[in-house]
């Protein structure tokens, strides 16, 4: 590959502000930008942060503990010291600040988690130019049409990740008034496995499509959850048969066209018992002026290859469709991993 070259160009028209300089600073930062990401991921995909830990290791060391051939894989640690993820010295590599608080899988701090749905999702950005071409997306994935082993191949896939955000919310939502969670869509439902760590007394409900519904029991097992009782419904169709102090909805509606948007989102305010909270989250949300957050705005253009009605709506949506299932107190705030959060609650 050759070098990124940097040019610089005069429009040569002054218009009463002297003459405009246009480089290709931008252009060059994004396109650097890409390979340091894939660093990143060979990193986690071969669990380099994690088997460091707070300890110090040569490339041959880890070549060893991870069954690469040392001379290679030491191009992955200059390359990922280069960008400060490890620090190295004298041959020997460590944890920066970054990976040692967010990068190691033994620390609840872990932002790893998703990294092979990370690897899915990227994939699927490659495609876009294709998707449009030819008018559907290229890496469709359809949760309805899924077998079994699919079902529970992504379900697993999303589970680490459901675990992570269910602390993130636990520590948004005051749990004390809590009797009774219903998570809507969550796939294996390790939303709930991290929400009510402490305070495991709350009754935990998923409600999920068949497929799913019918794989997740087991997998709530590996993460000690056999408390928590399965339900298969479509929240685009009907209501839980029960009633819930909090309904979560986590990256559901965006996944799904206008009209059942809507009614997910009405058929979710008709779990609620009176006063009862919805929590809706997703990157899948963009501003009404449709140019941020960066998270919703680019994953939108990843939904073209994934969906074929599903994209991040617009606050002003999602706060008509929360009016009309007649929630009030509607906020909007950003988790510290850039997940938007809209919160409604029931009149009493």
């Amino acid at each position: 590959m050759l070098p990124i070259l940097r040019t610089a160009s005069k429009s040569g028209l002054d218009r009463g502000r002297g003459c405009d300089v246009v480089d290709s600073d931008r252009i060059d930062k994004l396109i650097a930008a890409v390979p340091r990401a894939l660093a990143l991921r060979a990193g986690l995909d071969l669990g380099i942060f994690t088997r460091l830990g707070g300890s110090t290791a040569t490339a041959d060391s880890l070549g060893v503990a991870l069954n690469v051939a040392p001379d290679r894989l030491s191009r992955l640690l200059y390359a990922l010291a280069s960008i400060g993820l490890l620090d190295v010295e004298d041959g020997q590599f460590r944890n920066g600040a970054e990976a040692a608080a967010f990068l190691d899988a033994s620390k609840p701090t872990y932002r790893g988690g998703d990294h092979a749905l990370l690897r899915e999702l990227w994939g699927a950005d490659l495609l876009t130019a294709e998707s449009l071409r030819q008018n559907r997306p290229a890496a469709l994935h359809d949760f309805s049409e899924a077998d079994r082993e699919s079902a529970a191949a992504f379900s697993r896939l999303l589970a680490p990740g459901g675990v992570i955000f269910g602390r993130q919310l636990a520590q948004e939502i005051d749990l004390e008034a809590v009797g009774s969670v219903i998570d809507i869509g969550g796939g294996a439902g390790t939303i709930l496995v991290g929400l009510r760590e402490g305070r495991p007394q709350i009754a935990a409900t998923l409600m999920e499509l068949p497929t799913v519904a019918a794989v997740a029991p087991d997998i709530l097992s590996e993460y000690g959850a056999d408390d928590v009782v399965v339900e298969e419904g479509d929240i685009t169709v009907a209501p839980s048969i029960g009633r819930h102090d909090l309904a979560i909805l986590k990256a559901v509606v965006q996944v799904l066209p206008p009209d059942q948007a809507r009614s997910s989102i009405l058929n979710a305010a008709r779990c609620l018992a009176p006063r009862g909270e919805i929590a809706i989250a997703g990157w899948g949300v963009v501003d009404d002026d449709r140019l941020g957050p960066p998270e919703g705005v680019f994953l939108n253009l990843t939904f073209l290859n994934l969906y074929r009605h599903g994209e991040a709506y617009t606050e002003g949506q999602y706060r008509a469709w929360m009016t009309e299932a007649g929630l009030r107190e509607i906020s909007r705030s950003r988790l510290t991993d850039g997940t938007t959060l809209f919160r409604g609650r029931l009149p009493g």
